[in-house]
């Protein structure tokens, strides 16, 4: 049932570009010169486009197919590079359900769970794909260029789920190798390529639209980048009495008025928050409340992609607590592991604890899983060990959070910006080591990264007497061109003066991008940092800039990261704290 409903979403949305591209003229003669003006005129055009990208033969042979009828409009040729893409999802969804369906018999858990994994994946890719071409087909290319910051973001979320599928499969285990190979090779390495390229084209947009003589405005969507403006109650003066309402408590100490109340002692509507969200209305039109009383919730939660708009909360991290102890070693995939999971858009939480006890010798253990676009969490905790925090996709906020673990504890391939939150480094087990982040930015134009700004980053009490007993790092390149910020921040003297570790060898050592600015404290003394290409101490002011809120979290046809961040009613700061 899924299969076919997945197969006819697809069919539509390529029969979808073909209205976007419009009346295109085929170019029957893709191989070797040609007299023809026209056809010469949108090679060049081609050449013209391509020529940046990161496989530029593969970008050509993808956009010489067709060319727009007027030869002026540039919509046609991203139309067909999107294009692209959604044929190499449906391929890559219909080639992990037709293994599941060869290895059903097989007794082989992981490799089945790997496999339902994907499929997932690669729907949540479709809806990212669907996501690009909708903006494509419904706008001119003025529009479309202005909207470059979502464009980015679906792109980016596409290869994470690509990523998230390979990463999916165990490399130790003979059965599992062979599948991960064989989806690699037969179609999520071609789905990863042309991302890329549609990636590198967009990124690169206003210089591309330039070569058309196209009489547009080019220049970046204009965006506030004040320091943080705070009233009286801890709130930025620009809120609406609206969005400091929803988020503010009042002075009974109450939060915003709940559609249902989660209670273990039988007063509210449910006891579990598993019911909770299954009460989510069709048709809703604005926030989906959900007030979960104080207790531990020991249950396993997912959000669905359709009950976008949740605001949860509960009264406070240390008295609403959501617990589990899934984990790795106990054959779980780590996608699985998460004792609270979120994929749904806009969804908010507030005065909650997420945690995951399987402890240090539990390996991968996830908390808090989150793929959710525009997606905020204020006041909360999520405590774990390994892999405690999995920002998987898509653009997310912490303020006033509390994130604790050892290896990797925050880490996926998506835009995460951390604020006035502390990251607290605990005691790992023998032989091991701590690191903060584990970016997985795969691609040099996906719009990812960790920024942590204005944090403490300090060892856990039970750390501390033995801290200079394990090694302590801000964070290792999980992927190709990891991308980890961190700045205004005041750095425990735990950490090693190295501050960053590689993850296997000199690799991603010259394609990643780590930075550090205007940290406090004795963990923030740069004269024993690495020395590697990608990494740069003390960068200036105008480069931290891009890592603000301001820039890094932007959205929304103005791109401006304060439209969204505002309606979710969450104190924050558009640029610097300092």
């Amino acid at each position: 049932m899924l299969k076919g409903k997945v197969l006819i979403s697809g069919v539509s949305i390529i029969l979808v570009v073909g209205v976007v591209i419009g009346v295109v003229v085929v170019v029957k003669n893709n191989n070797g010169p040609t007299e023809n003006p026209e056809v010469q005129a949108h090679q060049k055009q081609v050449k013209a486009i391509c020529q940046d990208t990161e496989d530029p033969k593969l970008c050509f042979d993808t956009l010489n197919k067709v060319k727009p009828a007027n030869g002026t409009d540039p919509k046609a040729y991203i139309a067909a590079s999107v294009q692209s893409i959604a044929e190499s999802v449906i391929k890559s969804f219909n080639m992990s359900d037709r293994l599941f369906v060869e290895h059903g018999k097989d007794d082989k858990k992981g490799l089945k769970m790997a496999l339902e994994d994907c499929k997932d994946l690669m729907e949540f890719a479709m809806d990212s794909i669907e996501a690009s071409i909708n903006m494509v087909q419904n706008n001119n290319i003025q529009a479309v260029h202005d909207q470059t910051p979502d464009f980015r973001n679906w792109l980016s979320a596409v290869i994470s789920y690509q990523e998230s599928c390979m990463d999916g499969f165990d490399t130790g285990k003979d059965g599992e190798e062979k599948v991960k190979e064989q989806m690699h090779s037969e179609s999520l390495d071609i789905m990863g390529r042309l991302t890329g390229i549609a990636l590198d084209i967009v990124s690169d947009m206003a210089k591309i639209l330039q070569e058309f003589d196209l009489k547009l405005d080019l220049k970046p969507a204009s965006r506030r980048l004040l320091a943080e403006d705070i009233d009286d109650e801890g709130f930025p003066t620009w809120f609406s009495a609206t969005d400091r309402h929803l988020l503010a408590k009042g002075k009974k100490g109450q939060g915003p008025k709940p559609n249902v109340v989660v209670a273990q002692d039988g007063s509210g509507q449910f006891k579990t928050i598993k019911e909770a969200i299954e009460s989510y209305p069709k048709d809703l039109k604005g926030r989906y409340i959900i007030y979960v009383k104080a207790g531990v919730y020991d249950e396993y939660i997912l959000i669905p992609k359709k009950s976008a708009n949740i605001l949860m909360y509960g009264d406070g991290p240390a008295k609403t607590i959501v617990t589990g102890r899934k984990c790795f070693r106990d054959g779980i995939k780590t996608m699985n592991t998460a004792t609270f999971a979120n994929t749904a858009p806009g969804f908010i939480a507030k005065s909650m604890a997420f945690e995951n006890t399987a402890g240090a010798d539990g390996h991968q253990a996830v908390a808090l899983r989150n793929q959710g676009d525009m997606s905020a969490f204020f006041d909360c905790a999520m405590h774990g060990y390994q892999d405690t925090l999995y920002v998987q996709t898509n653009r997310q906020f912490y303020r006033n959070c509390e994130i604790s673990g050892t290896i990797d504890f925050i880490f996926g391939s998506s835009a995460t910006l951390i604020q006035s939150s502390r990251i607290i480094v605990r005691k790992p087990g023998p032989n091991q080591f701590n690191t903060v982040t584990a970016d997985g930015t795969k691609q040099r134009n996906m719009a990812t990264g960790i920024v942590i700004q204005n944090c403490e980053i300090v060892p856990e009490q039970e750390l501390f007497p033995v801290r200079f007993d394990f090694k302590s790092y801000l964070g290792r390149p999980w992927k190709d061109y990891a991308r980890t910020v961190i700045m205004e921040s005041n750095i425990g003297d735990f950490l090693n003066p190295e501050g960053w570790t590689p993850w296997s060898g000199t690799i991603f050592l010259d394609t990643l991008y780590y930075a550090e600015y205007a940290n406090t404290g004795p963990g923030s003394n740069l004269s024993g940092r690495v020395k590697w290409k990608g990494y740069h101490p003390n960068i200036p002011k105008d480069e931290a800039a891009r890592f603000t809120a301001g820039q890094f979290l932007r959205a929304g046809e103005s791109g401006r990261a304060e439209d969204w961040l505002d309606a979710t009613g969450i104190p924050y700061a558009v640029g610097f704290t300092k």
